[in-house]
């Protein structure tokens, strides 16, 4: 496995917040610790999500050009660029393992980059589809 853990859109949003309190708090630790230690995982998704909602859905919105830059930072990671065999990938595994195609999508991201650790809210925690383990930072 290559260490790197992969974080979701979701998480990265309370990095940013400043308003969510204990999440923002949890969620920037943990971004910096992967910063620090180069094994931050993320993919183009998350990087467009990202923006989208840091620039219109959180409580304290980020201009486009603050956005822009923690993208550029966390562009420094290891980012995954889907291609169409994972779409196809992640349509079967959103069949298979019943989840909504946009989060099958983070996680074959992550299984692409080899991450063993996937950092969200979004699934249960603790559980591991194909060889990827759900890990809600916030649990």
């Amino acid at each position: 496995m290559s260490g790197l853990e992969f974080v979701d859109t979701n998480v990265l949003l309370y990095a940013y917040d400043r308003s969510a309190g204990r999440r923002h708090e949890r969620a920037r630790s943990l971004v910096a610790r992967l910063g620090r230690d180069r094994v931050g995982a993320v993919s183009i998704q998350v990087l467009q999500e990202f923006h989208v909602n840091a620039t219109s859905k959180i409580a304290r919105p980020l201009s486009s050009a603050a956005a822009r830059e923690r993208i550029e930072t966390l562009g420094r990671w290891t980012v995954h660029v889907p291609v169409v065999d994972d779409v196809l990938g992640a349509s079967q595994l959103a069949e298979r393992h019943q989840l909504s195609f946009w989060d099958a999508m983070i996680v074959t991201s992550a299984a692409a980059l080899r991450c063993q650790v996937l950092h969200t809210e979004d699934l249960n925690h603790g559980q591991v589809v194909g060889d990827v383990r759900i890990v809600n930072p916030f649990a």
